[in-house]
Order: structure tokens, then sequence, then C-alpha cells
């Protein structure tokens, strides 16, 4: 199906495996996906989706489920990572629309996991939301997410740290750089601001 180009902006948050301390033979891997879409002509939220990954070189550690929420028994049911990005590609158009995360941990871990030989599933236009919402609201250093939300005035809807929740408050936070006309591209996203990671 066909859609006006830039109009709708996939947003992206990603859980990994995770560790209180260094863990020996084990390396993070994504084990959930949230994507949150957003409207940029009709400045609304309009769909959130989680995709839950299975990993394959690392253990969910008693600390990361803590974190996240996510057990190994629950990730254990998720799709491969391979599977997870042609996902992306067939149900939520990701190499055709334009995306954004905050910062630039998420684009980099994708990049990470792909070099083993999966496609990778998105476009070249990635903007870093963390980086546009401090440059629209001039801001000597950029905030984490929930500090950004508090900033703004906005709820902490759901679960910090749950890869779909985060993507829909990410969402929110990139529809009130939009609304002060400082979204990079205006109803598109171009290629990113670059700069730090993290939610």
């Amino acid at each position: 199906m066909d859609e006006p180009f830039g109009r709708y902006l996939n947003v992206v948050d990603v859980e990994a495996t995770c560790w209180e301390h260094k863990a020996p033979g084990q390396v993070h891997e994504i084990i959930e996906i949230g994507l949150c879409v957003v409207d940029l002509a009709e400045r609304r939220r309009v769909a959130k989706h989680r995709v839950l990954v299975r990993p394959e070189r690392s253990r969910v550690s008693a600390f990361c489920t803590e974190l996240t929420g996510l057990t190994q028994d629950e990730v254990d049911g998720g799709i491969p990572f391979a599977e997870a990005c042609a996902l992306l590609e067939r149900e939520h158009r990701s190499h055709y629309r334009a995306w954004a995360s905050w910062g630039d941990y998420d684009r980099k871990q994708f990049e990470r996991q792909c070099a083993g030989g999966v496609r990778y599933p998105f476009g070249r236009r990635h903007t870093n939301a963390k980086a546009a919402y401090s440059a629209a609201h001039g801001l000597p250093r950029r905030l984490g997410m929930a500090g950004a939300l508090r900033h703004a005035g906005l709820p902490l809807e759901g679960r910090h740290h749950s890869g779909a929740d985060d993507a829909w408050n990410i969402g929110a936070l990139v529809l009130d750089v939009a609304g002060r006309g400082a979204w990079p591209g205006g109803t598109g996203a171009q290629a990113g601001a670059g700069g730090a990671s993290g939610s």
C-alpha cells in the first residue's frame, strides 16, 4: 500500500541483554524491539508495536529482568533477530520510512548485530531524537528520555525500559519537537544529528 513519502516516522527503542557486572563470554543482544508510528502530518501517534527477539549468544540476567521486566522464558518465545529485521521491513516499511531513536545506541546495536550477515532493516534517514529535542529547547546538555518528559511536562506512560512503552513516550517527545517546527526536515526526518546513547 502506498503512503505519502515522509509522512510516517518509525520511532524505535530496543532493550538488550545486560548485566550488572561484566559477563565473560556473553554479548549484548536485542531482546525487544519497541516501535511507535508517528504521523508527522497529523501530529499524532498512530500505532504501537512490540517484537520479542530470542537471543542466541547471551542469557537474560536477573539484573536485566529487574530493569526491563523481560525474563529468559519470555524471550525464548520470541523470534530470531534476522526474522525480526525482516518483519520490520515487511510489516512496518522500515527501509522506506524515516526513523528515530533516543540517542544513537539503538542504531549502533542494529548495526553491530547485522554485521553478522543479517540485512540491515532501516534506510539512511535516521534522526537522533535526543539531539533534536535538546536543540529545539536550547538545552546545554542532552537529557535522558525520562528527564525530557519531565522537562516537557509530559507523563511517562507505561514502564520505563519497556521497548514498546519507551518508543511510545519518545513518540510524544518527537511530536513536541515537531510542534515547535524544529523536527529535522519538517514532516520528514533527515539523517541524524549524532550524539549520545541511552533512554
